[in-house]
């Protein structure tokens, strides 16, 4: 079995802080992908870049601080691609894509559309430009997994409070719509194929009001994957046992 972790880490400095080396020990996931790193390989931890039995490939903003995704695998990629060839979303770090015999991985950091959604339109022909890569590689005969932080609750049943927010980013109709268009583009939701109708299940939650222990949360994280492939996956679950960042980790395993 392999294991495949996503987990948007809100900076690898603070997530270091907060154990990420221990629980990279103590799991060893076949591949990691991060989003929100924050750094550049070189404002790594150093505790994170010594892990044993990690190639790491990461992908930084330009802008300090900001974005970026990292993708750690155990075994070496056959090709890895950290750009789309789009400068206003390669400057921003938002993929690293491993090709391996069986699969390809794409991590994501898909854009936040922003309070004022100035940034929707920017987010959406992300969505698009991922999209297209997704089907270059289904005509190559080759499945695809495509995981990261949509930044995107789909349905009603994946964010707790759906109805005051309706014209909130993350749940605006046209970004829902994306996500319906990425289903019909053949992918399937790997979450929402074992635990199609499981309430309560988020991935983010903002630091205030204790909303975490609360459990008032949204379901931004995804692992989506090619319709063939899923016969291929055994399980697909969120882990908000693990702390460390405002997101939790998602967990894919294959069989």
């Amino acid at each position: 079995m392999k294991r495949l972790v996503s987990w948007n880490v809100n900076g690898i400095r603070a997530a270091e802080k907060k154990g990420f080396v221990d629980w990279v020990n103590k799991e060893q996931p076949n591949i990691i992908c991060l989003q929100e790193i924050k750094a550049e390989k070189e404002q790594f931890p150093k505790k994170v870049l010594e892990l044993e039995n990690y190639h790491f490939f990461i992908s930084s903003a330009e802008k300090k601080g900001y974005s970026g995704v990292c993708t750690m695998t155990q075994e070496k990629p056959n090709k890895v691609i950290n750009e789309i060839g789009i400068d206003k979303f390669d400057s921003e770090g938002r993929t690293v894509i491993c090709e391996f015999d069986n699969y390809v991985v794409i991590n994501c950091y898909f854009p936040n559309g922003q309070r004022d959604h100035n940034r929707v339109p920017y987010k959406l022909e992300f969505y698009d430009e991922i999209l297209k890569i997704y089907k270059k590689y289904l005509k190559k005969n080759m499945n695809v997994i495509i995981t990261g932080d949509f930044n995107t609750s789909h349905h009603e049943i994946d964010l707790a409070n759906p109805k005051t927010n309706t014209k909130s980013t993350g749940f605006l109709p046209e970004e829902r719509a994306y996500m319906d268009k990425y289903l019909k583009a053949g992918m399937v939701d790997s979450f929402r194929h074992f635990y199609p109708d499981k309430e309560g299940e988020y991935t983010w939650w903002t630091y205030r009001n204790n909303c975490r222990e609360r459990n008032i949360g949204w379901r931004l994280d995804y692992f989506m994957v090619n319709e063939e492939f899923i016969k291929k996956i055994k399980d697909c679950k969120h882990r908000p046992d693990i702390h460390g960042s405002d997101h939790c980790p998602v967990e894919l395993i294959l069989k």
